[in-house]
């Protein structure tokens, strides 16, 4: 026989063989009901409760009850081919991403399933989980669920007409063909995060997407919120007086920090970076900053309890942002639900002096980037009104005891 056509015969029967011999999966995926994340909790529920929470950032019975209400939108059926990954195994893998942060392709091995399929699994629970959980996040529509959020401020952190806002930045992979439009001030790529929370640490508004290179105090006209602010159709309360027999009323105010410009209904600290600030305003930067640790608190809870954000997200802009609100949602969700969310020293407390004790969080690195102070100073007369008006009640009749000692 001719030697080339001997071997041309060999390397056919070897590229049949070998032909023969692929799979459809990995033989090991095939196995993971023996090793698996399934399994893993199994052990994990009946012998180590702590454990388990540390895995999913919840406890038993927050984790069955939203199986029980995402599985209608995440079930699949079996075919001929394959048996499908059910609803459980779907939640658990998107669950330990979160708690994580790690990539799918780590993720393949405790849990035997292609990065493939788990990054499609991902972003389908999390849709699942935000339309099965939307009234966890709603914004007050009338003027009087925007006075039970004032309230509480008033009752917890003694200022009154309050209600808190703040933005971070959300660390992801440079989206191609994007150049420098996600470039933050800090020198990496980010989506922002904006929320408006209440005085329990709970989202009321939450806007995600917004590019990084938008981290000025511009960024709020940027967002539908913001819009609405300005064109005054959040139906926030007319002003009333403080303390009855006063002549001045005071706006319903949201209070932020130096990354917004002041507006009527927005007040931020006075800036000490052209003078020195008296005791009157000192007082009135301590008691705004007192309310918006109860903003800070919410970020630093959400960062601490959810690794994914401690790292880069290598997602696209709408995949982060939908992974971002997932989140909020979450934390919302388990505020109310479990009773060892916020335990252990999570977030700022006040004594009975309404002395001021500040939590491990705050020492720790997960903390999310704020924005950039803003250069805009052409705050309106009726917002510095409204800002000295404040600053004479907490020197006056609002007063704190432990105001003079802390400024």
């Amino acid at each position: 026989m001719d030697p080339v056509l001997a071997v041309g015969i060999i390397l056919s029967l070897d590229k049949r063989e070998r032909k023969r011999k692929q799979y459809w999966s990995k033989r090991w995926f095939l196995r993971k009901q023996t090793f698996g994340h399934a399994k893993l909790l199994d052990e994990l529920r009946l012998n180590q409760p702590e454990d388990f929470r540390n895995f999913l950032r919840m406890d038993e019975e927050s984790f069955n009850e939203l199986l029980w209400l995402i599985t209608p939108l995440i079930e699949k059926k079996d075919t001929i081919m394959r048996k499908a990954i059910s609803p459980m195994e779907r939640l658990l893998i998107t669950l330990r991403y979160l708690a994580s942060g790690n990539t799918f392709e780590d993720l393949k091995f405790p849990s035997a399933i292609s990065p493939q399929t788990i990054g499609r699994i991902v972003i389908e629970t999390c849709e699942a989980i935000i339309s099965c959980l939307d009234g966890y996040i709603k914004i007050p529509c009338t003027e009087d669920e925007w006075r039970l959020v004032s309230k509480d401020f008033e009752f917890h952190w003694n200022f009154p007409h309050c209600l808190g806002i703040d933005g971070k930045h959300i660390a992801i992979k440079k989206p191609a063909e994007s150049e420098s439009f996600y470039f933050n001030y800090k020198k990496f790529f980010s989506i922002v995060l904006m929320a408006v929370v209440n005085a329990k640490y709970e989202f009321v508004m939450v806007d995600v997407g917004v590019n990084g290179r938008v981290s000025d105090g511009g960024i709020i006209n940027s967002i539908k919120f913001g819009r609405r602010l300005h064109d005054k159709q959040l139906n926030l309360p007319k002003p009333e007086v403080l303390v009855e027999g006063d002549i001045v009323s005071m706006p319903y105010v949201f209070v932020a920090d130096d990354a917004f410009a002041m507006t009527k209904n927005l007040l931020k600290p006075y800036s000490q970076t052209h003078c020195k600030l008296n005791d009157e305003k000192r007082v009135f930067n301590y008691r705004l900053s007192r309310a918006r640790r109860v903003v800070e608190n919410a970020f630093g809870i959400l960062s601490s309890r959810f690794g994914v954000f401690q790292r880069q997200m290598f997602l696209s802009p709408e995949k982060a942002a939908t992974i971002t609100l997932t989140c909020c949602y979450l934390h919302n969700f388990l505020r109310r639900k479990s009773r060892t969310y916020l335990a252990g020293g999570s977030a700022d407390w006040m004594d009975g002096d309404r002395e001021l004790h500040e939590r491990v969080w705050r020492e720790s690195q997960t903390k999310l980037t704020g924005l950039l102070t803003t250069t805009q100073r052409n705050s309106t007369s009726r917002a510095k009104l409204t800002r000295e008006a404040s600053q004479n009640y907490f020197c006056t009749r609002g007063m704190v005891p432990c105001q003079l000692n802390r400024i």
